[in-house]
C-alpha cells in the first residue's frame, strides 16, 4: 500500500454531518480530508468503520480548563487533564476563558493563558477572554488588538461580586466589540435578586446546597435576558447568552430572534438531565451538583429541548468547571458550608456527547444530524472555526468514530479528568466513542490514549464571522434599523 494517494482511509461506516446521513468512506492525506465516496482506493493506513458511525469531533465552546476563580481557587483541571477528558468523550476542539480578574492587565491574561495551553493541551482550542476590570485601556487598546489578533469572542457576567460588569460598562463592552467586529458572549442572571435572595435565605438558616436552586430565583434569568437583549438591539451587536435554564428564558431569546435581534444562546446538559432535586442530599454531598445558573424541573428541561429543536437555542456546550469534592475545592470553607460559599461549576467535558447522543440519537429525540449539529457544526460556525465542525472535503480529519449500540454504566473511577466524580454517575447510557481522530493522526482507540501535552494547537479567528438570525451575516444588516447604532 506503500503507493496509496491516502495516508489514511475509514472505510465503510456511516457519516453523518449535519445535513446528511450516508454510507461513504472517507480518504485523509496528512491533517485534511480529502475524499468522501464508495470504494475509496486504499489507503496506506485504514480504520474498519463497518457498522459504525463517522461523525466529525465534538466542538465544546463552553469550558473552564486550568483556571482561577474570583474567588481564588483554581479548578481541578489542567490543560493535558481537562482536554485528554474531552477526547475520550469525542471532543477535538475546546474553547476555554482566558480570565481577567479585578487589577490584572488582559494582554498579560491572554499571554500567561496561552503560554498553559500550548504546553499542555492535547487537543485544538480557542479562547473567550473574560472580561471583569472595564478601563479605558480595555476599551481603547486591548480588545481592538486582541479581536485583530484572532480572539474574537469576549465573556462578561452580569452577577458574581467579583466579576459583574455594570449597566454603563457593558454598553461600553458591547460597542467596543461592534467596533472591532467582536462577539459577545454573557452569563446573564440579575445580581440585585439573587443578592437579595441570598441574603434572606441565610439569615433563616437555609444554607443547605439544596437552597441554592431558590436564591437564584428563575425570573433572575428571564429579566437579565430582557435587559441584555435590549442593550444588544440599542448597538446592533450580536452576543451569545451563556446556559440558558428556563423556560422562560427561553421565550425571551424565542421572542428576540423573532423580532431579528442578533442573539445566539446555547443551553448545557446539566439543564437537560438534572434538575433542582439532585442537590437535596445528605450534608454537602448537594455541593457535587451545584451549578449557577441552577439545574430546574423537568417542565424547563422539556422547554429547552424544544427550544433546540426550534433553533432558539443553537447549540449545546459543557461548562466544564471542575472542582473537587474536597477542600481544594467545593468544601474549602469547610465540611458544612452554607451553599453560598461552595463553588459553583460541574464537570463535564467527557460526558456531554455521549449524554447527548444517547438522548437525540439511541432515544430517537431530534435525531443524528441535529445533534452532529448541535454539537460540532453549530459552534464552529458561530464561533469561525472553519477547520472544523464537519466531515467535509477541506475540513480538518477531527473524527470520532461512534459504536452506537455500545451500553456503558457511568462511573466516577472512568472519568479522565481530575474532579473525582461525575454528576450523572450511575447512568447507563447507549452509544459510545471508541476511536477518535485529531487532524488525521488517532488521539483515542478504545483505552488507550495516543495523545501528548501540546499537540493541540490555538486557533485563531477572525471577528464577524458570525451569521445573523434570520440567515443574513452580521455585515449584511442595517445598523439604523436599531436606535442610535448610526450615531456611535
Amino acid at each position: 500500500m506503500s503507493d496509496s494517494i491516502y495516508d489514511l482511509v475509514i472505510r465503510g461506516g456511516t457519516v453523518a454531518t449535519s445535513s446528511d446521513v450516508f454510507a461513504a468512506d472517507v480518504g485523509i492525506i496528512g491533517e485534511t480530508i480529502v475524499a468522501i465516496g464508495s470504494g475509496l482506493p486504499a489507503g496506506k493506513t485504514e480504520i474498519d468503520a463497518r457498522g459504525k458511525l463517522v461523525l466529525p469531533g465534538g466542538v465544546d465552546a463552553h469550558a473552564h480548563i486550568e483556571q482561577l476563580s474570583a474567588a481564588g481557587i483554581m479548578n481541578a483541571d489542567s490543560f493535558e487533564s481537562a482536554t485528554k477528558s474531552a477526547a475520550f468523550g469525542g471532543t477535538t476542539s475546546v474553547i476555554c476563558f482566558a480570565a481577567q480578574h479585578v487589577g490584572m492587565d488582559v494582554r498579560e491574561v491572554v499571554t500567561d493563558y496561552t503560554a498553559l495551553a500550548k504546553r499542555g493541551a492535547t487537543i485544538d482550542y480557542a479562547f473567550h477572554i473574560i472580561v471583569s476590570d472595564v478601563t479605558d485601556k480595555v476599551i481603547v487598546e486591548d480588545i481592538p488588538a486582541l479581536v485583530a489578533e484572532g480572539f474574537s469572542s469576549i465573556k462578561i457576567f452580569m452577577t458574581y461580586d467579583r466579576l459583574r460588569v455594570e449597566d454603563e460598562k457593558l454598553l461600553d463592552i458591547l460597542a467596543a466589540a461592534r467596533d472591532a467586529k467582536a462577539l459577545v458572549c454573557v452569563h446573564a442572571e440579575n445580581h440585585g435578586i439573587i443578592s437579595w435572595m441570598v441574603k434572606r435565605l441565610t439569615e433563616r438558616g437555609y444554607t443547605a446546597p439544596k437552597y441554592h436552586p431558590v436564591s437564584h430565583a428563575r425570573l433572575s434569568e428571564s429579566e437579565a435576558f430582557t435587559r441584555l437583549i435590549a442593550f444588544s438591539e440599542l448597538l446592533d451587536q450580536p452576543i451569545m447568552i451563556f446556559h440558558v435554564s428556563t423556560r422562560e428564558g427561553a421565550a425571551v431569546i424565542r421572542e428576540a430572534r423573532g423580532r431579528g435581534v442578533k442573539v445566539f444562546a446555547e443551553t448545557c446538559p446539566q439543564y437537560l438531565f438534572l434538575t433542582a432535586d439532585d442537590l437535596d442530599k445528605p450534608g454537602a454531598e448537594g455541593a457535587k451538583w451545584m451549578c449557577s445558573p441552577p439545574a430546574r424541573t423537568t417542565d424547563d428541561q422539556d422547554a429547552l429541548w424544544r427550544a433546540l429543536e426550534l433553533g432558539d437555542l443553537q447549540l449545546v456546550s459543557s461548562d466544564h468547571a471542575p472542582y473537587r469534592f474536597d477542600d481544594t475545592g467545593k468544601l474549602r470553607a469547610g465540611p458544612n458550608p452554607s451553599f453560598k460559599q461552595i463553588a459553583n461549576g460541574l464537570p463535564g467535558l467527557e460526558t456531554r456527547l455521549p449524554l447527548l447522543f444517547d438522548a437525540m440519537v439511541s432515544n430517537g429525540r431530534l435525531g443524528l444530524s441535529k445533534f452532529v449539529e448541535l454539537t460540532s457544526t453549530a459552534p464552529a460556525q458561530i464561533y469561525n472555526l472553519p477547520g472544523k465542525g464537519s466531515i467535509a472535503i477541506g475540513k480538518d480529519a477531527d473524527i470520532a468514530i461512534w459504536d452506537r449500540v455500545r451500553e456503558v454504566t457511568l462511573t466516577d473511577a472512568m472519568m479522565h479528568d481530575k474532579t473525582g466524580f461525575t454528576p450523572y454517575v450511575g447512568r447507563t447510557i447507549t452509544g459510545w466513542p471508541e476511536t477518535v481522530l485529531l487532524r488525521g493522526r488517532v488521539l483515542v482507540e478504545g483505552d488507550r490514549f495516543a495523545g501528548q501535552p501540546g499537540d493541540g494547537r490555538l486557533m485563531l479567528r477572525e471577528g464577524g464571522a458570525a451569521a445573523a438570525p434570520g440567515g443574513r451575516r452580521v455585515a449584511e444588516m442595517d445598523p439604523a434599523r436599531n436606535f442610535g447604532a448610526e450615531l456611535l
